[in-house]
């Protein structure tokens, strides 16, 4: 490589290297000021300032919050929804993905492409509302998990996955007497350990981020989910109260609450993600090239 063309290759790693830092940064600020606004003393809050580093610690905010009645029915709703919700789509997603990997199963071709053609084509919000209204699912847990078993996304890079499996392990269990149901659970699956807890990431930021389902299909807000309480919380304070301390004569700024709020509500999966991300990528990346 010449001199001219090194340098060149130099200026444009430096410019690349300072548009991602900046890039970077832009995306990091708002998150340190929602974390500092939350750990503000409410005393030493000031509206319209930003803050990087809290002035004054305070858990006055989370303390309000985690004494709130709604805040603790939307807790449990919405880890009750993320662990029943992740079981069932591991279930349902790696048994029908290693059933439609079997060329020998009547129907198979049929349903591949009823897959993908739900990967193409969406049926929309209303027929979606009608269904689970006629299966009498509204406002109840069920309208958010069973509608949402699988995906054809899921399906298709498991299958791609459970296809790059060598084929002679499940050819030696079975002479060695092992069912199909055996083979599933003693070979295949120990085997896809990677692409479980990839999935099992991918299934659980799903749920615990369900917003909008929530917002249509439940009404009782003892059946809230954090994303809608938050919602609430941000958007709709003024017209629930939010900002009074409980017998504290001073009120507890709304800014705080909201910012405190917004932390609860991303900490678990801040907190599971690092232990997963390499399982993650590797689980994402096993199921992508085959030979």
């Amino acid at each position: 490589m010449s001199f001219a063309a090194r340098k060149k290759l130099e200026l444009f790693d430096y410019v690349n290297y300072t548009l991602l830092a900046v890039i970077s940064l832009i995306c990091i600020f708002p998150f340190l000021y929602v974390f500092s606004v939350s750990f503000t003393d409410p005393k030493a809050y000031v509206p319209l300032q930003f803050y990087i580093v809290p002035e004054q610690w305070s858990l006055s905010a989370y303390k309000y919050i985690l004494s709130t009645n709604s805040f603790l029915h939307a807790l449990k709703s919405t880890v009750f929804i993320t662990i029943a919700g992740t079981a069932l789509n591991l279930v349902v997603s790696f048994t029908l993905a290693y059933a439609l990997t079997k060329k020998t199963m009547p129907g198979r071709g049929w349903m591949l492409s009823a897959v993908i053609f739900t990967l193409v084509f969406h049926a929309g919000i209303v027929p979606g509302y009608l269904l689970v209204k006629q299966l009498g699912l509204l406002n109840s847990y069920g309208a958010l998990i069973w509608p949402a078993l699988t995906n054809a996304w899921s399906l298709i890079v498991i299958k791609s996955f459970l296809e790059s499996l060598p084929p002679e392990l499940e050819d030696s269990a079975r002479i060695d007497g092992c069912s199909d149901l055996g083979v599933f659970l003693r070979i295949v699956i120990p085997l896809s350990l990677p692409a479980v807890a990839a999935f099992t990431l991918f299934f659980a930021v799903s749920h615990w981020n369900t917003y909008f389902n929530a917002l249509i299909y439940i009404s009782d807000s003892k059946k809230w989910t954090l994303q809608v309480l938050v919602k609430t919380l941000v958007i709709d304070s003024d017209s629930i109260g939010v900002g009074q301390s409980g017998g504290d004569d001073r009120l507890v700024p709304q800014e705080t609450i909201r910012m405190a709020s917004i932390m609860l509500a991303m900490a678990p999966i801040l907190i599971v993600y690092p232990f997963l991300q390499k399982h993650f990528a590797k689980g994402v990346m096993l199921g992508s090239v085959k030979g």
